[in-house]
């Protein structure tokens, strides 16, 4: 017979763990990969959900960076045009100019070279037939500015006046004024220098043998505002006067504000810009506050401070109520007689009457809830009108009998 042995102990864990050792490290092998592959998912599903979540944000981030720029960009053309119409309407016309075109008479017997009446001319102040030239209130300047030849004519006028008169929409004369010029003088030789030197100008027409004289009419005219200036009549007092052509020129000066904005234009427009800018972003912002969090400080904060006070008060009478009752239950408890005989009833109807006035002083756990209430009334307005509707005085036609408590009557 053989006898039994029983395998080695290596054999028996190997047995007892399920294979070889071949196929162990195959099942390990498999376990760690599907460990591997079950984190490679895990790691996996998270940079998605990172990957949405950023996206998302970025999104929203980049909608609310194109409003943002819109609503900027908006109110930045929004403070321009104010600033532009601002200077359009505050800054009145800086400088006009006209031609002047003398008209005279010639129907008479003079001798040559003599006019039969003096150049006059008539300048209107409205341009494009609606449009002040001058502004009410503002100092201008006006001057006559007059293209002479050197003829020897004009040589030997010597002086002349000329007359400006402006006149109103009825025609009445509100302003004149009268001022003296004349040519320049040069001497013969001098003038012959001048005729040698430029001859080449002279011959080809690039240059003429001419002066301009310029004529200050007015220093610091101001125009009325009840009786504007609609025009003016220029008028040479000369008969002998000879005038290429003329200009009026008409220039304001400035003070002020309107003298930072002529001689300052850039500086005054950035600012003028960035303080329309401010105070419509702060307006904006008001708004956007008020639309999506209902405002600086919500109504609801408002009503509750506002109510503080009045429930701090209706508290403080409820409870000096309640100790003004209390201290007269507890004197009455002390010295109340008793009753006796037949008037024993009207005894425990006002013993009836004092324990719900007692009642009545005590705060309910109801009250004491809705204390924040307003429309909530205090316990001693509600229950007390109940009690003094319900407990009355004995009429002044009834009896009571008291005496006070003896030992025949403790039992």
């Amino acid at each position: 017979m053989y006898d039994h042995r029983d395998p080695p102990p290596g054999l028996q864990s190997q047995g007892a763990e399920g294979g070889t050792p071949d196929q162990t490290r195959t099942r390990i092998k498999s376990g760690s990969d599907t460990n591997i592959i079950s984190t490679m998912g895990a790691v996996l599903h998270w940079v998605h959900d990172v990957a949405s979540v950023t996206l998302l944000k970025a999104r929203r981030t980049l909608l609310q960076a194109a409003i943002l720029f819109c609503v900027l960009l908006l109110l930045l053309w929004v403070s321009i045009f104010l600033y532009g119409s601002f200077y359009y309407s505050y800054m009145p016309t800086v400088s006009f100019s006209t031609p002047v075109h003398f008209f005279y008479t010639s129907d008479c017997d003079a001798p040559e070279s003599v006019l039969c009446s003096f150049p006059t001319a008539n300048i209107s102040f409205i341009k494009n037939e609606r449009d002040q030239v001058m502004a009410y209130g503002q100092p201008y300047r006006v001057s006559l500015e007059l293209e002479m030849p050197e003829s020897p004519v004009n040589e030997n006028l010597g002086m002349f006046m000329i007359k400006m008169s402006c006149y109103t929409k009825g025609g009445k004369t509100v302003s004149s004024v009268g001022r003296s010029t004349m040519l320049h003088y040069r001497s013969g030789l001098l003038q012959s220098l001048s005729t040698l030197l430029f001859s080449p100008f002279f011959v080809t027409g690039m240059a003429e043998q001419k002066q301009l004289i310029e004529v200050e009419l007015f220093s610091d005219y101001k125009t009325n505002a009840f009786q504007p200036s609609i025009g003016a009549v220029i008028e040479v007092m000369s008969k002998r006067v000879q005038i290429y052509s003329s200009q009026l020129r008409i220039h304001a000066y400035f003070t002020g504000v309107r003298y930072v904005l002529y001689n300052f234009p850039l500086t005054s427009a950035v600012i003028g810009v960035a303080t329309n800018f401010a105070f419509l972003s702060v307006i904006v912002l008001f708004g956007y506050l008020q639309f999506v969090w209902g405002g600086l400080l919500p109504p609801d904060q408002v009503r509750v401070r506002v109510m503080m006070g009045d429930n701090t008060r209706i508290q403080q009478r409820r409870e000096d109520a309640r100790k003004r009752m209390e201290k007269e239950n507890s004197q009455k408890d002390l010295g109340a007689p008793q009753v006796i005989g037949p008037v024993k009833e009207a005894s425990e109807f006002h013993e009836n009457c004092t324990g719900a006035l007692a009642f009545s002083a005590r705060p309910s756990e109801t009250d004491t809830k809705e204390e924040g209430s307003p429309d909530s009334k205090g316990p001693e307005e509600e229950d007390g009108s109940d009690v003094s509707d319900g407990c009355q005085r004995p009429e002044e036609g009834e009896t009571t009998l008291r005496q006070r408590p003896g030992a025949w009557m403790s039992e």
